[in-house]
């Protein structure tokens, strides 16, 4: 049976019969994909598709999405304890860099089972980490010295908030929050919810590096997170400010002009002066009224 007869039996049609895929080769797309998730494990496809438009590949998400799952790179999702489900209200979100800071300590352990615990602080606007100090101890002294090195290089902060841990509720962070005449608000006990930005970067931290990584000292321990920290702020990209970098998004303020246009309203309560079409019907109504 001819080719043609065959088609109209079956009701196909003779063009997808002899339709032959151009599709490209994929090779030096798949390879680079492959080396930039086995550096970032903790990657999804989402973050390598900004990466690989940075380097140059002019690829669709879709097609990547594809190809990521042909290669088997899904990343695997860790479980994380269950949450009790209520009312919870929306963070405000602040709107210009050094409005609110966020502070928050993170614990890990070296290979030979000593502890030691890590300062982070990340300006909620930004996103940028600005700090994070890795020690076996840290007080509420050294937190004080940390704050004064971040004022000496980034200016004050209207407000700071953090947990009720001794560290923050302690007479060096109170004697601080005078002498710089900064604003402490402490988080209600038992909601970190309250504190989401300094939680989400925490779960980044252990997700990206903490759990990825054994450390044999605390000085090797220091020099990833000053890696890590170099990479968070300038590399990797934020889903939450457009997948930009912090410190790019950073850069994109202007202290006086950027408050009032990335508002949701204007800073005027009422217009000064009536609309010229209000002003003169409202005048025709108190001729009517007379």
């Amino acid at each position: 049976m001819s080719e043609r007869r065959a088609c109209k039996a079956t009701g196909f049609c003779r063009m997808t019969m002899r339709y032959k895929a151009r599709r490209g080769s994929d090779a030096s797309l798949r390879e680079r994909m492959k080396a930039i998730a086995q550096e970032r494990r903790r990657f999804g496809y989402r973050r390598l598709h900004v990466l690989l438009r940075r380097e140059g590949f002019r690829v669709n998400h879709k097609r990547l999405f594809r190809l990521y799952r042909e290669e088997r790179l899904m990343v695997r999702r860790r479980g994380g304890r269950k949450r009790a489900i209520g009312t919870r209200a929306p963070m405000m979100i602040p709107m210009r860099p050094n409005e609110r800071w966020s502070l928050d300590f993170v614990a890990d352990q070296m290979t030979d089972g000593r502890r030691f615990r890590m300062l982070a602080i990340v300006d909620d606007c930004t996103r940028e980490c600005l700090a994070l100090v890795a020690d076996t101890s840290l007080s509420g002294v050294r937190v004080a010295r940390e704050l004064d090195r971040l004022l000496a290089e980034r200016g004050r902060p209207k407000m700071i908030v953090s947990d009720n841990g001794s560290e923050f509720t302690s007479n060096a962070i109170l004697a601080w929050t005078d002498a710089a005449r900064v604003e402490w608000h402490y988080i209600a006990p038992g909601k970190p919810m309250q504190n989401g930005f300094i939680e989400s970067f925490n779960g980044r931290l252990r997700d990206e590096l903490l759990n990825e990584t054994l450390f044999s000292s605390l000085s090797q321990a220091r020099a990833a997170l000053a890696r890590w920290q170099l990479d968070y702020n300038t590399a990797r990209p934020h889903s939450k400010i457009g997948w930009q970098t912090p410190s790019a998004f950073a850069s994109t303020f202007h202290l006086r002009r950027d408050p009032t246009l990335r508002a949701m309203n204007g800073a005027a309560s009422a217009p000064a002066a009536p609309h010229a079409r209000e002003g003169k019907s409202n005048r025709q109504n108190e001729l009517t009224a007379g």
